[in-house]
């Protein structure tokens, strides 16, 4: 029910903002806008997604978090934005005053919050969807992309209309000048301001504590609020203004979350392969899938050769099962580092992981197991015979940092599906 509703709220005010765009643009210059604001939106959504690849998200979130973004946070924003901007006119009766005071109090706060609500909606319905930073960080740039591909759709629909009213060339167009600025160089602008709420959000995911759960979320939400506002008054700073927040401010922040990106991304996948060597150990994986699990070519590899001998299913299963290893070591990773507070319901959700591990074990198995072969990543002393891949250390020769929250039985071997998967209390 909840799924209809918001597919039926999304489709509502997808129509409402493209026609209010539409209305202000034109025809002719929506269509221009619309083909211009779709260019940075490929490679904005490839590189969030390549950052949440170490544990996929579902492309249903995914594709929400943008539609909320594009849809009802821009809904949001031009209705507020436009009423705001109106009564600060009629009571200052200044209206270039209020353009520039509803662009810098008004409108960051204002998109901001839209956008936000699209993560509050995720870490309420869906939290174990929200697992920490990571998390935050992929939905946040979805949902940021989406509205800033709707909002340049009307910033370049509005430049074009300019345009042909004064038969502007096109080297020399307003349209031109904005797709530079918007397009090529700062495109990350409104995913840069939204991350920093979603950094909140991922970090409360984490958390023990109430007021922290509260509290960092709208910690990130006024950072969001303080940098869009110091991006949207750089305009107002003079004929330079504008290059010296750019240049002193927004080019050293995206640095900062280029290096965020990539370091989450690390951290993830050595969280993953340190907790997956021990189910290894116990059993329910082949020590051969672990180096596999962890390395996003070997991924690829595995669902190509899935596919190429059990067609789309095979692959979709080595995909699915891929994602579940993925979620079930993060899981004991947060239970290892947090203890029963932070997931009191670990062996449910272990077991309920653990079961689909091995309903999917038979097709994924040899496919991630070869695909760790092809790709060379087993190391010269594995020995495929023995039960621990020929490590006296372990599957792949490691150690553990620290305690595991309990000791992992391996699968039981008398039944098609085990019946007991607990791993014990965390």
């Amino acid at each position: 029910m909840r799924t209809c509703v918001l597919v039926v709220l999304l489709g509502v005010c997808g129509i409402a903002i493209l026609e209010l765009v539409r209305e202000q643009t034109g025809t002719p210059g929506f269509f221009v806008g619309l083909g211009l604001a779709l260019l940075p939106v490929v490679p904005l959504l490839a590189a969030f997604h390549w950052v949440g690849r170490a544990a996929p998200h579902p492309w249903a979130q995914l594709s929400f978090c943008f539609g909320w973004g594009a849809c009802a946070a821009a809904l949001i924003a031009i209705l507020a934005n436009s009423f705001a901007t109106e009564w600060i006119a009629a009571a200052t009766a200044d209206p270039s005053n209020a353009d520039q005071l509803g662009s810098v109090a008004i409108a960051p706060v204002v998109e901001e919050s839209a956008k936000a609500a699209a993560l509050l909606l995720v870490f309420l319905f869906r939290r174990r969807q929200f697992t920490g930073p990571s998390d935050g960080f992929v939905m946040a740039g979805f949902t940021a992309t989406g509205f800033a591909f709707t909002e340049n759709i009307l910033y370049l629909g509005n430049a074009f209309v300019e345009d042909a009213r004064n038969g502007t060339g096109v080297l020399n167009s307003v349209t031109a000048a904005t797709f530079f600025v918007r397009g090529v160089m700062s495109p990350f602008a409104h995913p840069l301001f939204t991350v920093a709420t979603g950094l909140g959000f991922g970090a409360a995911a984490l958390a023990v504590r109430r007021t922290r759960r509260i509290g960092l979320p709208l910690l990130g939400l006024a950072s969001a609020m303080g940098l869009h506002a110091l991006w949207n008054s750089s305009s107002d700073l003079g004929e330079s203004g504008f290059y010296v927040v750019y240049g002193c401010v927004m080019v050293p922040a995206f640095g900062l979350l280029a290096w965020l990106a990539v370091w989450i991304r690390r951290r993830r996948l050595r969280a993953v392969a340190g907790e997956l060597a021990l189910y290894a150990a116990a059993g329910w994986l082949s020590p051969a899938e672990v180096p596999a699990l962890v390395s996003m070519p070997a991924r690829s590899l595995a669902r190509a050769l899935a596919r190429s001998t059990g067609g789309r299913p095979a692959g979709r299963a080595v995909a699915l099962y891929e994602a579940d290893a993925a979620a079930l070591a993060l899981l004991r990773h947060r239970a290892r580092s947090g203890g029963p507070d932070r997931e009191p319901d670990f062996a449910g959700r272990e077991r309920e992981l653990l079961r689909r591990l091995w309903l999917r074990r038979a097709t994924a198995g040899p496919a991630l197991s070869r695909a760790a072969v092809l790709e060379d990543l087993l190391p010269p002393w594995f020995d495929p015979l023995s039960p621990l891949g020929g490590s006296p250390g372990g599957p792949l020769g490691g150690s553990l940092s620290g305690p595991a929250p309990g000791l992992v039985p391996g699968p039981r071997r008398s039944g098609p599906v085990p019946a007991a998967m607990t791993a014990g209390p965390p």
